[in-house]
């Protein structure tokens, strides 16, 4: 079996002395679209932050292709995150620059390049994401949708091995949703990355998911191929479905036709 991207065992994760993770298990292949389910308050987050290095296991382990990094230094964290992307839930965008400085930060952090070098590396990060001649524009003048496809830029400005995307769609429309569940799917063929996506989006989940887990009272209690899902008994997932949408009755219904996002909010 080959070494996983991704993989966590027996992971738990207190708050103040309540238990948010109970002993995780996850194993994430490379080249996967891996999707992490769960209500609000679930760990989902939690979860996805354990993978990066932003928060750390109190008991377990977490490996990174094959390495373990349950322990690491955040020195030895600041050079292995530049083979992730992080999509933040509200994009994280740094409002007091433009478009082009934010998609430009993990880059001059990281990289000791000529201003040529960046500048071509966030024209192409850009385009990747449907956005062009938007670079001197701020935040403050960017639609919801535009702003979390910023946040997809800059993600993959250092063209990362890994993906991270927590809640890509909260706060967007349908029309929105489905323009990042492409998005996802556009650039997991064109750049083969290895995707976690952590959801309550029913939606997004059968669009993009080539497996998906559902975590519940700090547990993974269901690990299905995303093509199962429709036809599991699982009486987890149908008490997580009565809080959510239905189930979509296509993919390709799920995606649709993805119209052209409106510039006005």
């Amino acid at each position: 079996m080959s070494v996983p991207a991704i993989e966590l065992s027996g992971v738990v994760k207190r708050f103040h002395g309540v238990e948010v993770l109970s002993g995780v298990d996850l194993r994430i292949e490379k080249g996967q679209t891996r999707t992490i389910l769960g209500g609000s308050g679930s760990g989902k987050s939690v979860c996805l932050k354990h993978m990066i290095g932003l928060l750390r296991a109190d008991a377990g382990t977490i490996r990174v292709d094959g390495q373990d990094v349950t322990q690491l230094s955040e020195e030895h964290w600041v050079h292995l995150r530049r083979d992730f992307g992080f999509v933040f839930q509200g994009a994280a965008l740094f409002d007091s620059i433009d478009v082009y400085e934010n998609v430009a930060y993990p880059i001059r952090e990281h990289l000791d390049w000529s201003e040529d070098q960046v500048r071509e590396r966030v024209r192409l990060s850009l385009d990747s994401v449907g956005l062009e001649g938007v670079e001197r524009l701020v935040p403050a003048e960017l639609s919801g949708g535009m702003r979390k496809r910023v946040g997809l830029a800059r993600a993959i400005a250092l063209q990362p091995r890994v993906i991270l995307y927590d809640e890509p769609t909260t706060g967007l429309d349908p029309a929105n949703s489905r323009r990042i569940g492409a998005l996802i799917q556009k650039l997991q063929r064109e750049l083969e990355v290895t995707s976690v996506v952590v959801t309550h989006d029913m939606g997004l989940c059968f669009a993009v998911s080539d497996r998906v887990a559902l975590l519940r009272d700090g547990r993974i209690v269901l690990d299905a191929l995303a093509a199962e899902l429709r036809d599991s008994q699982s009486t987890e997932l149908r008490t997580f479905l009565e809080g959510s949408d239905p189930l979509p009755p296509s993919f390709s219904e799920v995606l649709g036709d993805v119209p052209e996002e409106p510039t006005d909010g």
